[in-house]
């Protein structure tokens, strides 16, 4: 390892006495110089491989293929644009792997800060990383440098246009810790799943919303308009405050339904966990019934079986309306908007990348995986 080290500090002390660098762009410069000859003496390396001997070792050749000088070729990098010099063989059958044949841009360390900060690391185990593949470090700086590059797509994306009609809306909630400035938060993400009429998932859009009402959720729904929806049918929901009033003043005719999967959550919270699955397959019989009349019947022997347990049974009262409107439609419509499940999915990829802590305001990483 001090041998290692050693060497390290011997090659950036040539670099500093070479380039007497005095601004980061002297020192990105002279960067640029050394990357060029190690990409070469790579290049050299494959072509020892390809021929089966080195260049000052022709006693070792056992094929009449054999050097035949250099190429030279302009790359982009992540440092800017460098003039390498390929090496070539006779009979062209040379296929360099470190920087193919008609790549013009080896910048591929971007793409890869990129997935990683998507995936939810931290700028510190990104840099870790790079260092262990690559065996250069990265600055906090630089890989900030690089996440920020895609808030431009990031913001088309969320404004892009979208179809025309939705019949099924799907909107669910998930709380993360936010980094604001030299503070953290928990935060309320609000993402919005649409299925168009070929059954297409989309992703309408991600919101921060911290204050829910329905004058916030209006402004949701009308930039959603904005964007060139022009019918919503059913808008399934966590008892999210302020959507469905808000929903309603924007698309006139839309139906909101509670998601019954999260009222029989909730109603669990007041149930001991010996009585769960008599509890649940009560429940069943009522959103489950073949008919309006049936759930209803099955609801009063519910409220009778389970009365000792006042705080489940209120859930149920006060948005039974949610139940009785899913008669409304026949059965393959009851099965699409009684939950929000369809989003389950979406939510749980996002908890992989916010599980550290490593979301932005801006929500860069949870917007990468669209971009």
């Amino acid at each position: 390892m001090r041998s290692k080290n050693k060497t390290k500090n011997e090659l950036v002390k040539a670099i500093i006495e070479a380039y007497q660098p005095e601004t980061a762009k002297d020192v990105q410069d002279a960067l640029k110089d050394v990357f060029s000859p190690i990409f070469e003496a790579m290049l050299q390396g494959e072509m020892n491989e390809h021929l089966g001997y080195v260049s000052n070792n022709k006693n070792e050749k056992q094929t009449d293929n054999r050097r035949n000088g250099y190429i030279t070729k302009n790359v982009k990098t992540s440092m800017g644009e460098m003039t390498i010099d390929v090496p070539r063989d006779r009979d062209g059958s040379f296929e360099p792997q470190i920087i193919p044949k008609r790549t013009k841009d080896i910048s591929d360390i971007d793409k890869k800060v990129l997935s990683m900060y998507a995936k939810g690391m931290s700028q510190r185990d990104i840099s870790k990383t790079i260092e262990d593949i690559y065996g250069f470090k990265v600055s906090h700086e630089t890989i900030s440098n690089i996440t920020d590059c895609v808030l431009e797509e990031l913001n088309e994306w969320q404004s892009r246009r979208l179809k025309k009609c939705y019949p099924f809306v799907f909107v669910d909630c998930m709380y993360v810790t936010m980094r604001y400035e030299y503070e953290t938060k928990e935060s309320a993400i609000y993402t919005t799943l649409g299925y168009d009429i070929n059954g297409k998932k989309d992703v309408l859009g991600i919101w921060l919303n911290e204050t829910e009402s329905k004058h916030s959720w209006m402004q949701i729904f009308d930039e959603i308009k904005q964007r060139g929806v022009e019918d919503i049918f059913f808008i399934s929901m966590d008892g999210v405050s302020g959507l469905e009033d808000g929903a309603k003043e924007i698309f006139k005719g839309v139906i909101v339904q509670r998601c019954i999967v999260h009222l029989i959550r909730n109603s669990l919270k007041y149930v001991p966990s010996k009585d769960y699955k008599k509890f649940t397959s009560n429940l069943k019989l009522i959103y489950g019934a073949p008919n309006l009349k049936t759930a209803q019947n099955e609801f009063e022997k519910f409220k009778s079986t389970w009365s000792k347990y006042t705080g489940a049974v209120d859930v149920w009262k006060r948005n039974f309306k949610y139940v009785e409107q899913l008669f409304d439609y026949p059965s393959i419509i009851r099965k699409v908007m009684y939950t929000t499940n369809a989003i389950e999915s979406v939510n749980s990829s996002f908890r992989k990348v916010t599980k550290k802590g490593a979301a932005k305001p801006q929500l860069t990483n949870l917007l990468s995986f669209y971009i």
